[in-house]
């Protein structure tokens, strides 16, 4: 008789423990499912007009270099993204941090088949370089368009961190970058009246680069000086040999487009430079013509290039003087 009482009360424990359980457990569920619908949507304006975005994204598909580098400083790793300009698949300066990231094509063509099938709850793109196809894009998920890119780099990245939900992370890098900028300048000090002189080189083509770009602003966010015939409130302009002079300044810097295994650009480089029209420019003379990395200093136009340029800057000014 006894053992049966046992036997009845040890019955009635377990019930009641899996009846708690079951009970926590679909509290549990309902407290996740309200906290879901219960989130703040957040309108988001951007170049395509405004998007609403509930909670915060955790699958992003982001369609652009700079896009990348946004989110990989605010300690996200994307869902997938599109490869960089230069590198198989990704820039050296982001590789190690790019693991597992699925490739969508290129800046100037996303594979939408590819991007839908991953189910993305946030697309980060550009207007200047996927206007076209944003219905599409925003049909598969809440998309978010910058107007373009290069010059506009800190209020891109603004942008970014407002539509994952990080403006605190977001202010507190950018704090940590103005920060950067205040630092080196103050390091220069005089060095900054030095007139810096920008310039590409591709195949059979050379381009100066004025300050409206993202190494230009950059440069003027430091307070350096520019050449008379750079000091324009311009992107950039394309010059004939006959122009060599263009080029000239306190010191040149300069970037070439050539891929891996590629040498054009770095012919032209010769062409020029070495030429005697060139090797009487005075930044020639003085060996201060040098030449840098593009993705660091062009291509990428990322948060993450843009500490890595300003690092460049510090140790090849520690070298030289006034």
């Amino acid at each position: 008789m006894l053992r049966s009482k046992i036997g009845m009360a040890l019955t009635l424990l377990i019930i009641m423990s899996l009846f708690i359980s079951a009970c926590g457990s679909q509290n549990t569920g309902k407290k996740t499912e309200e906290k879901s619908v219960d989130a703040p949507a957040r309108i988001i304006k951007h170049a395509m007009g405004s998007t609403t975005i509930t909670g915060t994204p955790q699958r992003i598909v982001v369609l652009t270099n700079q896009g990348t580098e946004s989110l990989l400083e605010l300690g996200i790793k994307p869902v997938a993204a599109v490869k960089s300009w230069i590198g198989e698949p990704w820039f050296d300066h982001i590789k190690d941090k790019m693991t597992g990231v699925q490739v969508i094509g290129n800046e100037t063509q996303p594979n939408l088949e590819l991007i839908a099938s991953l189910k993305p709850d946030l697309i980060l793109g550009t207007k200047v370089r996927q206007e076209k196809v944003y219905p599409q894009l925003s049909s598969i998920a809440p998309t978010v368009f910058t107007e373009n890119l290069g010059d506009s780099m800190l209020e891109n990245f603004k942008l970014y961190a407002q539509a994952l939900n990080k403006e605190s992370e977001g202010a507190a890098a950018l704090e940590n970058y103005n920060q950067a900028i205040q630092q080196t300048k103050a390091a220069l000090g005089d060095k900054t009246k030095l007139r810096i002189s920008l310039a590409r080189f591709q195949p059979g083509k050379v381009r100066v680069y004025y300050k409206n770009n993202f190494a230009g602003v950059i440069l003027d966010q430091i307070g350096f000086a520019r050449p008379e015939a750079q000091n324009k409130n311009d992107f950039s302009a394309d010059v004939a040999m006959e122009q060599i002079t263009v080029l000239d300044g306190d010191v040149f810097f300069y970037f070439t487009s050539d891929r891996e295994g590629e040498t054009g650009a770095t012919k032209t480089t010769d062409e020029w430079l070495k030429s005697p029209l060139g090797q009487n420019l005075n930044v020639v003379k003085k060996q201060r013509a040098f030449n840098v990395n593009e993705p660091i200093w062009n291509t990428s136009g990322g948060i993450i290039a843009a500490k890595l340029l300003i690092e460049d800057i510090k140790v090849r000014f520690d070298k030289l003087s006034l």
